[in-house]
């Protein structure tokens, strides 16, 4: 976990803000509440996107902003703004006390610490300049054409985020984290006798752009685009009816996480509306099949230090052997169904109250983070 030093001058120092005040005000709006907290968020994204030979954009885009949370029993009282200043915090506060009206919570215990440090806090949009950004999309664009001349078309694009968050609790608890992230993407589109087939790759993590700069890096995700293309281009129809399926390791896993791993999230078994809920304990797949949420590989896509609520991300077996063992929890779902939080509340942004999610999330901004299923 980042040390706060570096989150402090991002949402203290620059703004201008006291933060005796800031947990004054906290403290004061989670007075009644069972649990909640004040969520600060920076964050600086890029993307360009190279297709056909040209650079078709370029964008930058730098939000900051916080969300105040205040939890009484089921209910949520939440607000939020992208200026970052007492009065707005202030503000905020006295919008939330309002879910507390005549509720008397206790509050709960903050999540426990960890000095875990699974990526470097470098920022990766400064380090590489914009004309070697472009050199590399079009040397893409250039490599992928000569390979082969059935190649007609080639779209290549480079994105990269550096986000930083604190959270902090009325009993005087803050955390702080700093997440980079990049990803490379690269489509080929071939064509033989008029029939066109498309193939693609894309690579990232938490990591620096340098090593998708490393020729032999980007060379290897072409090729293997190009080698997925020419091979849809000899495909034949699938026969009708049920067939075995077999899925690789990466990406496949996407297919899991949308048969099962919304199904798996606490809300969904906490408001009964999962096909999951009451079968803890009972074989739900064939035996061998092992379904595990990981958060905690070095510099992967989905793994954070801690989740959006101040919870150590974790490794979380949800089907062992074919039995259901567990579900996904944020703080709030978990207290409510007598269980502890596994570290996956997520937000979208600071404008969005944080949910139980596994760590395939959507693409963007709420895909700041999809974890492994493996």
């Amino acid at each position: 976990m980042t040390d706060l030093a570096a989150t402090d001058d991002l949402f203290f120092n620059r703004a201008g803000l006291e933060q005796g005040d800031v947990e004054t005000i906290v403290e004061k709006s989670l007075a009644s509440a069972d649990d909640g907290e004040l969520y600060l968020e920076y964050c600086q994204s890029e993307a360009l996107v190279y297709d056909d030979g040209h650079l078709k954009s370029a964008s930058f885009n730098t939000t900051q902003g916080f969300g105040l949370r205040a939890v009484c029993g089921e209910a949520i009282g939440y607000s939020h703004a992208s200026e970052l200043s007492l009065e707005a915090i202030r503000r905020a506060g006295e919008t939330v006390k309002a879910v507390g009206k005549g509720y008397g919570g206790v509050f709960a215990q903050p999540p426990s610490g960890t000095n875990r440090s699974l990526y470097a806090d470098t920022n990766p949009l400064g380090l590489v300049g914009l004309e070697d950004k472009v050199k590399l999309l079009a040397g893409v664009d250039s490599y992928a054409r000569a390979k082969d001349e059935r190649v007609c078309q080639v779209s290549t694009s480079l994105m990269g985020q550096w986000q930083a968050v604190q959270i902090l609790r009325p009993d005087g608890t803050r955390v702080g984290d700093i997440r980079p992230l990049v990803r490379f993407n690269v489509s080929v589109v071939v064509e033989k006798d008029g029939r066109m087939e498309m193939g693609g790759r894309g690579v990232g993590g938490r990591v620096i752009y340098e090593r998708y700069l490393q020729s032999e890096t980007w060379r290897a995700n072409v090729d293997e685009a190009l080698r997925q293309a020419l091979v849809n281009l000899e495909s034949v129809p699938a026969p009708a009816g049920e067939v075995p399926v077999v899925l690789g390791p990466g990406w496949p896993g996407i297919l899991l996480h949308e048969a099962i791993g919304h199904g798996l999230e606490g809300d969904f078994n906490r408001k009964k509306t999962s096909a999951f809920c009451g079968l803890m304990g009972e074989r739900i797949a064939a035996a061998g099949v092992t379904v595990v949420d990981d958060g905690t590989i070095e510099d992967r896509r989905g793994s954070l230090a801690i989740d959006d609520e101040g919870t150590s991300s974790q490794h979380t077996v949800l089907i062992e052997d074919g039995i259901l063992k567990g579900f996904l929890h944020d703080r709030m779902n978990a207290r409510l169904m007598g269980t502890l939080s596994t570290g996956n509340g997520r937000r979208q942004s600071f404008a969005h109250a944080p949910i139980p999610n596994d760590q395939y999330l959507h693409a963007g901004r709420r895909a700041r983070s999809g974890r492994d299923c493996r």
